[in-house]
C-alpha cells in the first residue's frame, strides 16, 4: 500500500479546473492585490522625461580625390573620443552648476555622485547606414530629466557641445598635422641643402672630370689631336722648307763665290727646277687632303712662286753673265762690281726667309708641346671619369634621397594645408542637427505599462503559489477515485448531496456576489492597464 501511495499522481484537466474553482479567491485576491501594489508603486516613483536629438554626419563638400582629409577614423572612434572629452568630470560639473541640476535630490539619492548620475542619464546610439553594413551615418543623443523643459534644455546644450567640440577637435587635429609636416619639411630642406652643398663641392673639386663632361672632353680631345696632327704636318713642311732655304742659300753663296773668278754655270737653275718639281708634288699631296685655304697649302704656294721668281732671275742672270763675261774685264770693270751687288739681293731674301722659317719652326714646336700637354691632361680626365662617376654617384645618392623625401613631404604639406583650409571653412566632414532636441510629451520612466504587466505576473505567481500550498497541506477525499488511491477496496454505496431548504437560493446569491466581485476586480485591472498605456 505504501508503494501505491508513493506512486506519482497525474491529475486531469477537470481536476485542475476543480482546484481553480475551489481556490478561486486564493488566486484572484493575491493576483489583484499584487498587481495593485506594483501598479501603485509605479505611480509613486518620480517621473523622468527623455529628450532626443538626431545628428547627421555630413560628408565632405569637396571629394576626397581632390583633397585628402587630415582627420580619419570611423564615426564610432570619433564619438568615443568626443564622449570622453565632453563627459569629463570638469565639463559635466560645470554644466551641473550652471543649470542647477540634481540639486533637489533627497533621501538615498543625496549620496549619489551628480556627475555619475548625469552620465547615466545621457545615452548615445549609433544609427547604421542602410546601404553600407558596418558603417554609421548618424547618431541619436538623448537626455533624461525630471521635467520636459529641463530635458530639452540640457540635451540642446549637450548637442551644441558635441558639434562645437567636433569642429574644434577636427581643426586642432588638422592644424597639428599641418604643423608637423611643416617641421618635417624644414628638417628635410636643411638636410637636402646640406647634401646639395656636398654635391656642389664635389663637382667644383672635380671640374672637368665629371661624367656629364665626358662627351665634351672626348670632343675636345679629338680636336686637340687633330690640331696636333696639323701642327706636326706644318712642322714637317716647315722643316722641309728650311732644308730648301739652306740649300738655296748655299747655292747662292757658291754662285757668288764663283762669279768673281769664272762664268756661272747652269747648276743653280737646274737645282731650282728640281726643287720646284718636289714642291709641286708636295702641293698636290696636300691639296688632295685639305682645302685651298689650308695654311700649309698657302705657304707652299707662296714658296713655289718665290722659287719660280728666283729661278727666272737665276736664268736671266746666267744668260747675262754668259753674254757679258767675255767683255766684262776689257770694257768696264765697274759693271762686274754692279753685277756682284745685284746677285747679293736674292741671297738676302733667302736669308730673311730662312730666319722666318726658323721662327715658324720654333713656334710650331712650342705649339706641339702645348698641345701634347693639353692632350695628356684630357686623357687623364677621361681616365679618371669612371672613378669620379662612382664617387659622384655615392655623393649624389644622399642628395637624391633627401630631395625625394623633401618632395614627398612638400606634397603632403600642401595636401594638409588644403585639408586644414577646408576644416576652417567647415567644408569637411561635419555634424549637422537633423532633428533638434525634442520636448517630450510623455515620461520615459517609470514605464507604467511594464510595471502593470509585472504586477499581474507577481499577482498570478502569488495566487497560484497560495493555491498550490493549500492543496498540498489540506488533503481531503472529495471523489471516489481519491478514495481508491488510499483504500484498496471498492466503494459499495455512495450517499448523494442532500440540499437543505434555502440552500439553492443562498448558493445563487453567493454566485452572483462572487461574479460581481470578480467582474469589479477585472474591470479595475483593465482600467489600470489602459491608464498605464495612456500615460506611458
Amino acid at each position: 500500500m505504501s508503494e501505491e501511495l508513493d506512486d506519482p499522481v497525474f491529475l486531469s484537466w477537470e481536476e485542475y479546473w476543480a482546484i481553480a474553482l475551489r481556490r478561486r479567491w486564493w488566486i484572484l485576491l493575491p493576483l489583484f492585490f499584487g498587481w495593485a501594489a506594483v501598479w501603485g508603486i509605479s505611480w509613486l516613483l518620480p517621473a523622468t522625461y527623455q529628450s532626443e536629438a538626431l545628428i547627421l554626419v555630413e560628408q565632405e563638400k569637396v571629394p576626397e580625390q581632390y583633397v585628402v582629409p587630415n582627420v580619419t577614423g570611423t564615426l564610432q572612434e570619433r564619438l568615443q573620443n568626443l564622449t570622453e572629452q565632453i563627459l569629463s568630470r570638469t565639463r559635466l560639473q560645470s554644466t551641473i552648476d550652471r543649470l542647477h541640476l540634481y540639486s533637489s535630490n533627497g533621501g538615498m539619492q543625496k549620496f549619489i555622485d551628480p556627475v555619475e548620475q548625469m552620465r547615466s542619464d545621457i545615452k548615445i546610439e549609433l544609427i547604421p547606414a542602410p546601404d553600407r553594413p558596418g558603417e554609421y551615418t548618424a547618431f541619436r543623443m538623448s537626455y533624461s530629466a525630471t521635467s520636459p523643459e529641463l530635458a530639452q534644455k540640457v540635451n540642446s546644450e549637450l548637442t551644441s557641445m558635441f558639434i562645437e567640440e567636433n569642429v574644434r577637435a577636427q581643426q586642432q587635429l588638422s592644424d597639428s598635422t599641418t604643423a608637423f609636416f611643416a617641421n618635417q619639411l624644414a628638417d628635410a630642406r636643411a638636410d637636402m641643402e646640406d647634401q646639395e652643398a656636398k654635391v656642389a663641392a664635389f663637382k667644383a673639386k672635380h671640374l672637368g672630370e665629371l661624367p656629364s663632361q665626358l662627351e665634351s672632353n672626348v670632343q675636345i680631345l679629338a680636336g686637340l689631336q687633330g690640331q696636333e696632327q696639323s701642327a706636326q704636318e706644318a712642322l714637317d713642311a716647315a722643316r722641309q722648307q728650311k732644308l730648301y732655304f739652306e740649300s738655296l742659300l748655299q747655292q747662292y753663296q757658291s754662285a757668288q763665290a764663283s762669279e768673281s773668278t769664272e762664268v756661272p754655270t747652269v747648276t743653280s737653275a737646274e737645282t731650282l727646277e728640281k726643287d720646284l718639281l718636289d714642291m709641286r708634288l708636295r702641293l698636290q699631296s696636300l691639296q688632295s687632303r685639305y682645302t685651298a685655304q689650308y695654311p700649309d697649302i698657302l705657304a707652299l704656294k707662296d714658296t713655289i712662286a718665290k722659287t719660280e721668281q728666283l729661278k727666272n732671275e737665276a736664268e736671266s742672270k746666267m744668260a747675262a753673265s754668259q753674254k757679258g763675261v767675255q767683255t766684262a774685264y776689257a770694257v768696264d770693270p765697274a759693271a762686274v762690281a754692279e753685277a756682284e751687288r745685284g746677285s747679293a739681293t736674292p741671297m738676302m731674301q733667302v736669308q730673311s726667309q730662312l730666319k722666318a722659317n726658323q721662327l715658324q719652326i720654333s713656334n710650331l714646336q712650342q705649339r706641339e708641346s702645348d698641345l701634347e700637354s693639353q692632350i695628356s691632361a684630357y686623357q687623364a680626365r677621361l681616365n679618371l671619369t669612371p672613378e669620379t662617376e662612382q664617387e659622384l654617384t655615392a655623393t649624389s645618392r644622399g642628395y637624391e634621397e633627401s630631395k625625394s623625401n623633401y618632395d614627398s613631404l612638400l606634397q603632403k604639406q600642401m595636401q594638409s594645408q588644403l585639408a586644414t583650409s577646408l576644416e576652417h571653412q567647415q567644408q569637411g566632414e561635419q555634424f549637422r542637427i537633423l532633428d533638434p532636441p525634442s520636448l517630450p510629451m510623455k515620461s520615459s520612466a517609470p514605464n507604467h505599462v511594464r510595471f502593470s504587466v509585472g504586477g499581474l505576473l507577481v499577482g498570478i505567481s502569488l495566487g497560484l503559489g497560495a493555491a498550490i500550498l493549500l492543496e498540498m497541506t489540506n488533503i481531503r477525499v472529495r471523489q471516489e477515485k481519491d478514495l481508491d488511491r488510499i483504500v484498496p477496496v471498492r466503494v459499495l454505496v455512495g450517499i448523494p448531496h442532500l440540499s437543505a431548504p434555502g440552500e439553492a437560493r443562498s448558493r445563487l446569491l453567493r454566485w452572483w456576489t462572487e461574479m460581481g466581485a470578480v467582474t469589479a476586480l477585472l474591470i479595475l485591472i483593465v482600467v489600470g492597464n489602459l491608464y498605464a498605456i495612456y500615460k506611458g
